[in-house]
């Protein structure tokens, strides 16, 4: 059996939650690779609703390892906050079912100052940052002077990296006109949430490497979504991180051989969250009624998410950059009641029609979606477990899409409940 990698294909937000929960529980393990507590998860089970930013999504079922890997940056507060959260929820959580990789670089307090003053000092041309403090802190464990979990073991190291990060962050502030950390209360803060995370820490790589040994099958979770890439995305509106496939392996500390079946994630239609170019946003009825239907909010940030029609081309591109072999399309059941739907096939540049979304960010705020239009349906979708339940021209739009991106659908998924989904391939079968 195949280990199953979870990305997102658009912006994020592609209802990633309800499919994780779905493959998780038949894993044996569960990963985060990438990220940090500005994105998340909304799971229900049984009625109860979970909302998830660092844990991983097994962490809610029962004899599940679930693993925070090395390419995640970790707010040990905002951690400790979210574990309490879950307890309270009757959730078990403990050394016994979490890892956090002792090489994951920490998001501090003057993280998420930084991200906050930047994004003021920023005014109009601000990033639209969730201020957790993640960009920075990526910053940080690139320049080398990140504290990591297991420095948290040794008083001497804190002191050493928090000299250092204030040597950097102190000057930066000021210029910005803020004032300047207060060393001790900030070292007082590490020191006394240090042994609290400690517990946890874990050399994740020999986690998953005696999973593997044992066979057991591992389930790499991503969060955001491929166009959120710090490389591949449209840039400078991004993440900090690398949402790709392929960071499972680094971020996890596996060989790309264990990174097995790509699921893609999608919605039927497009949303964003924050700033950036988006080619099929429809500021107009269309627009509302989506975010309406689909409960458009952002799980973290509670943020209204700009919506639009599906995007192929950007999508059919996420494919290719992720190595995605199917995709999960969520929220099909919010398009039910359209007379017509429209679909991005194209776009328009400088007078020229082009098939790729540009890495330039010039031109990705110039482009202007081609569309392609398509029958919509009057019957509900919602619920559907079969193909048989779904009305004609939904199964006519599933398939046009399936064609425009070159990729297959593996699963649909036709409310928030997890027992709505129709399987067409099993993504841990290879």
């Amino acid at each position: 059996m195949a280990n199953v990698v979870v990305v997102g294909a658009q912006w994020g937000d592609e209802g990633k939650g309800k499919i994780v929960d779905w493959l998780s529980e038949r894993a044996d393990v569960v990963v985060r690779f990438q990220g940090g507590h500005n994105a998340g998860h909304t799971l229900v089970i049984d009625e109860n609703v979970y909302k998830l930013s660092l844990l991983p999504s097994g962490i809610v079922r029962p004899n599940k390892q679930s693993v925070i890997g090395n390419g995640v940056v970790v707010d040990p507060w905002a951690l400790l906050d979210e574990i309490a959260r879950l307890q309270g929820q009757g959730v078990r959580v403990d050394e016994s079912n979490l890892s956090v990789a002792e090489n994951c670089a920490l998001i501090l307090p003057l993280h998420r100052e930084l991200d906050g003053i930047r994004e003021e000092a920023a005014g109009e041309a601000k990033i639209g940052t969730t201020r957790r403090g993640i960009g920075p802190a990526y910053e940080d464990k690139v320049a080398r002077r990140a504290l990591r979990v297991g420095d948290l073991a040794h008083d001497d190291l804190i002191v050493e990296r928090l000299d250092a990060l204030l040597a950097h962050h102190n000057p930066l502030r000021v210029g910005l006109g803020a004032e300047p950390v207060d060393r001790e209360a900030l070292l007082a803060e590490i020191r006394a949430v240090a042994p609290k995370i400690l517990p946890f820490a874990c050399a994740s790589w020999r986690v998953l490497d005696e999973a593997k040994k044992q066979g057991k099958r591992v389930l790499f979770e991503g969060a955001q979504g491929i166009m959120l890439d710090v490389d591949h995305g449209t840039y400078p509106f991004v993440t900090s991180s690398n949402t790709v496939s392929s960071q499972a392996a680094g971020g996890s500390g596996v060989g790309p051989g264990q990174v097995g079946y790509v699921l893609g994630i999608t919605k039927a239609y497009t949303t964003r969250v924050g700033s950036g170019p988006f080619p099929t946003e429809q500021l107009n009825e269309v627009g509302q009624t989506l975010g309406q239907r689909g409960h458009e909010f952002g799980t973290v940030t509670g943020r209204a998410r700009r919506c639009g029609y599906f995007d192929a081309v950007m999508v059919r591109q996420a494919m290719k950059i992720g190595g995605i072999h199917g995709i999960a399309l969520t929220k099909l059941d919010v398009l039910d009641g359209f007379d017509e739907l429209k679909v991005c096939v194209a776009y328009k540049l400088d007078g020229k029609t082009i098939d790729y979304f540009p890495s330039n960010a010039r031109d990705q705020a110039r482009v202007e979606a081609v569309y392609e239009s398509l029958e919509g349906w009057s019957d509900s979708t919602r619920g559907a477990r079969s193909w048989a339940d779904l009305p004609a021209t939904a199964i006519k739009y599933i398939r046009r899409i399936e064609e425009l991106i070159e990729t297959p659908v593996a699963l649909l998924s036709t409310s928030p409940e997890r027992e709505d989904t129709i399987l067409v391939k099993d993504p841990f079968a290879g």
